[in-house]
């Protein structure tokens, strides 16, 4: 069996946890009547919570340790599939057919690879893409954001990608943490999540820093040359631009690991932040915000015992225990055809394989007004959600390599 070893947050090998995971599916979940869809079972806390009935139906397989799902501009059906070890396949969930696409060589030890995809917006009239993968660049383990191009025009199937430059790099002092997710916001802008550069209990400090990029959320414009020969543009309302000794990058920082994140109908940032040893949390990300971390873990002090009631952040407008899963894996806000899920933000856990629907509140700090949903267990590892052209929505098992539609059940 080929593996890869992943660390889990706390930086312990994910791989016992997976190996427990595939060998205690049965009792997680169960194959429907119809075959390839999976049922789910509801444990502990999830039984006593509101419950929507979904399965999950597959709708594509044999890829290799999928990271990401994107949905192709202006190519109704067809979507691509990001491979942690260094490949991208274009994917049609209607039929399962899917075909190699893009190919780089990528650092792939631990929470390395080819980690992230966005379009952009202007995808079918200027064929640009960028991509977020993992690098060795003079002996340093190196995170590179990178343009890609194609025809304009083409089908995605028939094009040949080439690397067109590199954006931004960034060092990466351990091989965990280091995000990897790009999108484009509702302004134009490219978004990209940074961790906090791997080991354990951040040890650098990089969630409080400033003056790094590592953890934090960036934010820059691509369309427009920066200062200096620099491949891009700093916004003029990035909320650091003018503060002596912080990176203008910077839109949010206190981000420990953003493992996925989207934007919601109404524009809002959400993200999902894979915590230490307690707590996985989703939170809403704004202009300047601290979201807490090395200070905070969820919404407690960090580490546990110490004083922070001097410390001010931003709280998640959702934390979770361990005991419920050990990796959060961010998704979108449902528009698909499960009525019930419609406007809730549906995320899983990648250790646990539980899948829930969290309705946003209505404000951008606070608790939500109604509670989560469970959608429950499933025999799946969930590392990527991605939506398609029609809302419908997809969840990346990156243990067994395939991909799944969200469904009434």
């Amino acid at each position: 069996m080929k593996t890869h070893r992943i660390l889990t947050s706390s930086g312990a090998p994910l791989l016992a946890t997976l190996l427990v995971t595939l060998i205690a599916a049965p009792s997680c979940a169960k194959p429907s009547a119809s075959g390839g869809a999976l049922a789910p079972t509801f444990e502990g806390v999830d039984a006593q919570r509101q419950q929507v009935a979904i399965g999950l139906a597959l709708a594509g397989e044999g890829f290799d340790q999928p990271t990401d799902i994107q949905a192709v501009p202006g190519q109704p059906g067809r979507m691509v599939v990001l491979e942690k070890t260094g490949a991208a396949k274009w994917w049609t969930p209607a039929s399962g057919e899917s075909g190699p696409w893009l190919r780089r060589e990528v650092l792939t030890r631990s929470e390395q690879g080819l980690l992230g995809l966005a379009f952009h917006p202007k995808f079918t009239a200027n064929g640009r893409f960028f991509v977020n993968y993992s690098v060795d660049v003079g002996g340093q383990k190196t995170t590179r954001v990178a343009e890609w191009a194609v025809a304009a025009g083409k089908a995605i199937a028939e094009t040949k990608p080439r690397e067109v430059r590199t954006i931004l790099e960034v060092a990466q002092p351990w091989a965990n943490h280091n995000a990897g997710q790009l999108a484009f916001g509702p302004d134009g802008m490219l978004y990209i999540g940074m961790g906090d550069g791997g080991a354990a209990n951040d040890p650098k400090g990089h969630g409080q820093d400033l003056g790094t990029l590592l953890g934090a959320m960036l934010r820059i414009d691509v369309d427009r040359p920066g200062e200096g020969g620099r491949a891009y543009a700093i916004p003029a309302d990035n909320p650091f631009v003018k503060q002596a000794g912080a990176r203008p990058e910077i839109w949010a920082y206190g981000l420990r690991n953003p493992w996925r994140y989207s934007f919601a109908p109404d524009g809002r940032l959400v993200v999902a932040d894979v915590g230490q040893n307690r707590f996985e949390e989703i939170t809403i990300v704004g202009k300047g915000q601290n979201h807490g971390w090395n200070r905070r873990e969820g919404r407690e002090c960090f580490p546990p015992g110490s004083e922070c009631s001097d410390f001010s952040s931003t709280d998640p407008i959702w934390v979770y225990p361990r005991s419920e899963g050990i990796s959060v894996t961010g998704g979108h806000v449902y528009t698909g055809s499960v009525a019930a899920l419609r406007g809730m933000y549906v995320f899983g856990d990648y250790g646990s394989g539980r899948l829930w629907a969290l309705p946003l509140p209505e404000v951008k700090i606070g608790t939500p007004s109604k509670p989560i949903r469970a959608l429950g267990r499933f025999q799946i590892s969930p590392t990527a959600f991605g939506v398609g052209h029609d809302g419908e929505m997809y969840v990346a098992d990156f243990a067994r390599g395939r991909i799944y539609r969200i469904t009434d059940r």
